[in-house]
């Protein structure tokens, strides 16, 4: 499986100013992109990535939008074709979580602002770009980031792995709608991950035989699988298990499984997050 894009290509990563996001830019500008255009919140961070990507020779814009704002995601759509006229790779990658019971969530702030962020951000975000990439009628790649907790329920996080359900059943369906109108140059790849160490989940303890990944193990998984056209990439291996495991018992064996043999239930009892976030 070849890793490099094709000559020329253009990639858009959300939440690109830290982290993951971070990491995915570097990964575009070693797999041979021409132009990476970052998107994130932080006016700072964003420019600083920014920066570093420009002194390795590729070119790269830094855009400061909320995206939890519709019409400042179609705004800054228009602009990045504008500077860069094309999109050949995009990676739906900011996410936000809040970890606490449903009825401890405030509605604007936890509730609403989760579901834009995770859930209509990368519909918003894809809408925008996915007119063009079928046009051209060239390679182009999906890449949209969920989440191990779109796939289980788990406490401690309902209004987050809503989000992240959610993510899961679009990518999914939109994989399957290009798929049925003729458009197999686009591929669309979901990445459902365990828990990450970015700082995100802090706090956070991994189910049983479910370590806590790296961001740099995460990022290769994710690209590797863009890359490959992958419709679904689960990591680590205890993540497609316990997918299997749900779907063959019983509600409450399940429940008794997860809970008390593989520590499901409590994995979030002592998350903290970043400072600030929650």
């Amino acid at each position: 499986m070849t890793r490099q894009l094709e000559a020329g290509s253009v990639v858009v990563i959300t939440g690109a100013g830290m982290g993951m996001g971070e990491l995915y830019a570097h990964r575009a500008v070693a797999a041979g992109a021409a132009g990476v255009a970052l998107w994130d919140i932080n006016r700072e961070q964003v420019e600083r990535v920014a920066a570093d990507i420009e002194k390795r020779g590729v070119t790269a814009r830094a855009y400061v939008v909320n995206i939890a704002d519709r019409d400042a995601v179609a705004k800054t759509a228009e602009q990045t074709l504008a500077d860069f006229g094309r999109v050949d790779a995009l990676i739906n990658n900011a996410g936000i979580v809040r970890g606490k019971r449903f009825w401890e969530h405030d509605a604007e702030h936890d509730i609403e602002l989760t579901m834009q962020v995770n859930a209509l951000a990368p519909m918003w975000i894809t809408r925008a770009f996915l007119p063009i990439m079928m046009k051209r009628g060239h390679r182009a790649r999906i890449l949209n980031i969920a989440s191990a907790a779109g796939t289980l329920a788990n406490p401690g996080m309902s209004v987050y792995a809503s989000s992240k359900w959610a993510m899961i059943g679009w990518s999914e369906s939109l994989r399957l709608e290009l798929q049925a109108d003729n458009h197999p140059q686009i591929t669309v790849t979901t990445f459902c991950p365990s828990y990450i160490s970015t700082g995100m989940f802090a706090g956070a303890r991994g189910p049983l035989l479910t370590p806590i990944m790296t961001p740099d193990r995460a990022v290769t998984a994710a690209w590797n699988g863009m890359m490959a056209g992958t419709p679904m990439v689960t990591k680590p291996w205890t993540v497609k298990f316990a997918m299997a495991l749900r779907g063959v018992l019983p509600t409450r064996a399940w429940d008794a499984v997860a809970g008390r043999v593989f520590r499901v239930y409590s994995s979030m009892e002592k998350f903290t997050g970043r400072p600030g976030d929650n």
